[in-house]
């Protein structure tokens, strides 16, 4: 991964009517980066990586994508990025050769027959080139939206929640290819409700209700909430998650399966409360090392959405 930054924007904001969506937003993406987005749903996601790379025209602020200004020359840019949505957006009753020669011919290429081969060998598509995409299963359309919005060689790549409703194994074939293409110098924005995905990413930011609240790598971000944590077993965890709910030094409990995680940021009196609760012995008290999600679980509490402009 290169120093040389793709994406260098500052102060970016856009109204939809009265609805502030993005607020002041600057970031900074380099050459070969998968940078993820994360927060919860209308949080602005979708919309910042538009603004990011010109397509959609930010109201206030500046920055370049790619080497062009985001406001002024949004035309250039987008002829050097691919966009994969979050819906299947392809022809369902064409085959796979079929809707990609026909986007070949849409990019108006010279060499449709060889590049729509390539697109084809790349993403293992052989075997079902000739399957109609609305016959394919959610692993499968996902490899032909892939295949489609990687036919004209983009320099940027961007990915709106691309694996939901895609089985696990599909999930992780799916970004081993991202991390080929970083490799070979592709630069990635995604869009993921997976915690597991966003730790795949180089960098990462969330973004809650059209604010950056954090970004960095999963270690930085982590370590900049500064959260001590607990995982506790035992009896009537459910119980036990209603007493510590605004006890002192407690921010956040959250069931894991047969545990809780404890999590706050004064960890002096967290521990008090934890050495109170461990002195009545019901339950098994052990440190924990925070992770992304308890971060994101810490960063929502009481966030409200904020509709003024």
């Amino acid at each position: 991964m290169s120093g040389e930054l793709v994406i260098d924007v500052h102060g970016l904001n856009k109204y939809f009517g009265a609805k502030h969506v993005v607020r002041d937003l600057s970031l900074q993406v380099r050459r070969g980066e998968i940078f993820g987005f994360l927060g919860p749903n209308g949080s602005g996601k979708t919309t910042s990586i538009r603004l990011l790379c010109g397509l959609l025209k930010s109201d206030s602020g500046s920055g370049t994508c790619l080497g062009y200004d985001v406001i002024r020359e949004s035309p250039a840019i987008k002829r050097e990025v691919g966009y994969m949505t979050q819906r299947f957006s392809l022809w369902e009753d064409l085959s796979i050769r079929e809707n990609l020669e026909f986007i070949a011919r849409m990019y108006g290429m010279k060499s449709m027959k060889e590049a729509v081969a390539g697109a084809i060998e790349r993403l293992g598509l052989e075997t079902r080139q000739n399957q109609l995409a609305g016959a394919l299963s959610g692993g499968w359309k996902q490899r032909l939206a892939l295949a489609a919005c990687m036919l004209h060689q983009p320099k940027l790549l961007l990915l709106d929640e691309p694996t939901a409703g895609v089985d696990p194994k599909a999930r992780r074939d799916f970004w081993e290819e991202i991390h080929a293409l970083a490799a070979n110098g592709i630069t990635v924005l995604v869009s993921t409700h997976y915690m597991d995905e966003a730790e795949r990413c180089h960098r990462l930011a969330y973004i809650a209700y059209g604010r950056l609240l954090v970004s960095g790598t999963v270690e930085e971000v982590v370590a900049s909430q500064a959260l001590t944590g607990f995982v506790v077993t035992g009896p009537d965890l459910a119980g036990l998650a209603r007493a510590l709910r605004g006890a002192s030094g407690v921010d956040q409990v959250t069931p894991f399966g047969n545990t809780l995680h404890v999590t706050g940021r004064d960890a002096a009196a967290l521990a008090a409360t934890v050495a109170k609760l461990q002195s009545e012995g019901a339950h098994r008290w052990a440190p924990m090392r925070p992770g992304l999600e308890d971060v994101f679980i810490g960063l929502m509490g009481g966030l409200e959405d904020d509709v003024t402009p």
